[in-house]
């Protein structure tokens, strides 16, 4: 299952991780979020102990929508060592995601 992150413990899960972490930001009422969401779950099941992958709500954690700038749902950020390196804004392909994630763990 994809972790969850929220507004309180984001700073000590994702910036302080020292690896890879995908975050998407959702809504759980927006269709596209709804269909890329069995993607997100397998991919965390896939990259478990390679990469951080999980989601944000943003109904529930505001904070973090407004910190990092989020306009349009669903966006996915990856990041490597708590910094962003890469955006997705709108529900990608399963193979668009790998191919993102797997150039980050190359380059780790």
């Amino acid at each position: 299952m994809a972790f969850q992150f929220t507004d309180a413990h984001f700073h000590e899960t994702a910036i302080d991780n020292k690896g890879i972490t995908v975050v998407d930001f959702f809504a759980q009422w927006f269709a596209a979020c709804r269909a890329i969401t069995p993607i997100i779950e397998e991919l965390s099941t896939t990259y478990d102990g390679k990469a951080l992958i999980g989601k944000v709500d943003v109904d529930d954690n505001a904070e973090l929508s407004a910190k990092f700038g989020i306009r349009s749902i669903p966006t996915i950020l990856i990041m490597k060592n708590g910094e962003v390196v890469d955006t997705i804004v709108g529900a990608p392909s399963k193979q668009a995601l790998v191919d993102k994630i797997e150039a980050q763990l190359v380059a780790a």
